[in-house]
């Protein structure tokens, strides 16, 4: 039977993979469309962790994680239900909150990690119906969000504390033996509640998941509830974390992976937002996502604002959160906030909502957005810094200027303005209309010209014994010049003509710049390329294939000096893997031996790791990510002659999820995962 179930997963994976491949470009960019224009939701954290409101045992830095992170029991977490009793609760109030603040869109915890359901289901008594409360908060915010035209969008955790068959259980939990869990039927638990929230509140606009880090969680899985979801909702968003592929707190997806519709940076803005890829950066208000009655430290307006702009110019969409408590309340420092973004967008909401990225690659000024018109384009200035003298210098843009305005001034009387080459200078009242972000519109005829100087392309920064470059450009009729040199210079009208794809074989710098009928039409683009000496080989002789772990027991926060201590059991593994581990938590690990490279050549490692790693191939400490944090990737580059290195990778582990990779790159090899073939030890 079970074999028989296995093959029918895998052939409905394999057809689940067909469906997902019908959708063409063009409706796919049709169901993300409204998402895109929207540039701006509220993420709302609500459960049973809002009962304690992060305190427990003296302690007060708890939030959503309050029962893992306390190591509160099952039968003592439950009690909170309860107490759960939100009689202050209002939908209306919440959505025109959110409104009001400029948000076009809802996500909120149906289900956090604690496993209780904040709806009306029938899978599970552990719901906000058998709370004193005996309301669904769920309607009562769908009905809200139509009312004021907001997209309603659930979160939803694929890790579940509370249930049975979830696995793997807390290593605390030593009274909740595993031996009768089915992870399968979990699986199934979770699509019975994924169906009544799709089938019972109306329209979806997204489905957030979390919690899919966990090793029980895997590509298929993740692919198959893909499918499931969009099959009884067509036209749904999921991000990226439906899959088992996300590689850190970056949001990005790792390569040749399953990554959903979006990706989910958390706490962070990627620096060049990450484009080609739709993202979405969810980030609290306070320090905790859930309610935490002692977190004064909220982010200030204008931090929030300048953090929705620098998010929009960058072509990406700000998932901001509030956590209310118990009662059903937002804190009074959440509404501040929100009623002051709602003054900033009532005036300038035009320069977030269906914005473009930045075209410019740097605005000293501030931030940009960008919007298409009929023949031509608009800019939108976001001026952090008003200029003291009246004049903003505008630099990089070749098209002519028809008009530019203030935008938050309602009669928009036109900017007197003045060119110079590629720099126009605006004529600016003394004072900005807004000290945290006034908004300038400038109008353009003719397609798109700016001059951003042409990008030097490589994946390596360096050479052992050569290296290709490309150079690129999306301007229209222009041709890009280069040189080579020793050092960083402009490219004059004797540069050469690039034609495609050059070689180095010797450290220098690379500039190059765009010309048009024989004139600079940008600025000049620079990248050194270093010289790497290659490590000698080892000289080694009877290798046995993979390499040799040490596994040890014990609470650190920082890697631990290994030589003193008991190490519980040792062995071998084909690959860098944490298969062997005993415990989910507090453990650390280090793996030895050699790695095999095929030739002289520049390599670069990365490390992937949650918690902290190092890597010292050589005897040389390359890698260092030490510490406790999230999955985190760092990479190196070093020149290695082909042969056998020395190699070691060390890891610690304290609590939460668990994550060791090693990938490993080259000049004419791509980024994969190293090779069980390249790995022996004596």
């Amino acid at each position: 039977m079970k074999r028989s179930l296995t093959l029918f997963f895998i052939s409905f994976c394999f057809l689940a993979r067909l469906f997902a491949q019908k959708e063409t470009p063009a409706q796919h960019d049709s169901r993300m469309q409204w998402w895109r224009d929207a540039r701006f939701g509220m993420f709302i954290h609500w459960g049973l962790y809002s009962v304690p409101a992060g305190t427990w045992n003296g302690k007060n830095e708890y939030g959503e994680w309050i029962r893992t992170s306390a190591e509160i029991p099952l039968e003592t977490y439950d009690k909170f239900q309860g107490q759960f009793n939100p009689v202050n609760f209002n939908a209306d109030d919440w959505v025109k909150a959110a409104k009001d603040a400029g948000m076009k869109y809802i996500v909120i915890t149906s289900k956090h990690h604690d496993g209780f359901c904040m709806f009306d289901t029938k899978q599970t008594g552990f719901n906000i119906m058998r709370s004193p409360f005996l309301r669904d908060p769920m309607t009562e915010l769908a009905a809200a969000c139509k009312k004021y035209g907001l997209k309603f969008c659930f979160y939803y955790s694929i890790m579940d504390w509370h249930h049975p068959d979830y696995l793997p259980r807390r290593e605390w939990e030593t009274n909740r033996p595993a031996g009768d869990a089915d992870y399968d039927r979990y699986v199934s638990y979770m699509k019975a509640e994924l169906k009544e929230l799709l089938t019972q509140y109306g329209d979806i606009g997204v489905l957030w998941f979390d919690g899919e880090w966990e090793s029980t969680w895997n590509q298929a899985r993740g692919l198959d509830l893909y499918n499931y979801v969009r099959s009884l909702q067509p036209n749904i968003i999921i991000n990226n974390r439906v899959g088992a592929g996300r590689l850190d707190m970056e949001g990005l997806t790792k390569q040749g992976m399953f990554g959903g519709d979006f990706g989910t940076p958390e706490q962070q803005i990627p620096p060049t937002g990450l484009p080609g890829t739709d993202w979405e950066t969810c980030m609290t208000m306070n320090d905790h996502w859930g309610y935490n009655s002692h977190d004064k430290n909220f982010k200030s307006l204008k931090e929030i604002i300048r953090m929705l702009t620098d998010i929009a110019s960058k072509g990406g969409n700000y998932l901001l959160n509030v956590g209310p408590t118990s009662l059903g309340t937002l804190p009074q420092e959440s509404i501040d906030r929100l009623k002051g973004l709602g003054r900033w967008m009532d005036l300038n909401s035009e320069a977030i909502y269906g914005t473009q990225a930045s075209p410019f690659t740097s605005t000293p000024w501030g931030r940009c957005t960008m919007k298409n018109l009929k023949n031509g384009f608009r800019l939108y200035l976001h001026v952090f810094d008003w200029p003291a003298n009246g004049h903003l210098v505008v630099k990089g843009c070749m098209n002519k200027l028809n008009k530019a305005y203030i935008l938050s001034d309602s009669k928009h009387p036109t900017l007197t303005f003045s060119r110079s080459n590629e720099a126009i200078t605006l004529t600016l009242p003394k004072n900005p209309p807004d000290t945290i972000n006034s908004v300038i519109v400038l109008d353009f005829k003719g397609p798109r010209d700016f001059n951003n100087p042409p990008a030097i392309i490589c994946d390596f920064s360096g050479l052992v014994d050569s290296v290709n470059v490309q150079l690129s450009s999306d301007r229209p009729n222009v041709e890009i010049r280069f040189k080579v040199s020793d050092t960083i210079r402009d490219v004059d009208t004797s540069g050469i003509l690039y034609k495609g794809q050059f070689s180095l074989y010797r450290p220098a710098y690379v500039n190059a710049r765009c010309f048009r009928n024989g004139k600079p039409v940008s600025g000049t683009s620079s990248r050194q390329f270093k010289y790497y000496i290659p490590n000698a080989a080892r000289s080694v002789s009877e290798l046995k294939p993979g390499l040799a772990y040490r596994y040890f027991e014990g609470e650190w926060d920082k890697m631990p000096n290994f030589k003193p201590l008991l190490q519980w059991y040792f062995g071998v593994v084909d690959t860098l893997t944490l298969a062997p581990k005993k415990r989910n938590e507090n453990f650390a690990m280090y793996f030895f031996g050699f790695i095999k490279v095929p030739k002289r050549a520049l390599y670069k490692f990365t490390l992937v790791s949650d918690d902290g790693s190092k890597m010292i191939i050589d005897d040389r400490v390359m890698i260092n990510n030490d510490g406790l944090h999230s999955m985190e990737a760092k990479s190196v580059e070093l020149g290695l002659n082909a042969g056998y290195h020395a190699i070691r990778v060390e890891y610690l582990q304290r609590t939460g999820s668990a994550g060791l990779e090693l990938y490993l790159e080259s000049p004419g090899m791509p980024k994969t995962l190293v090779k069980k073939e390249m790995l022996f030890h004596e």
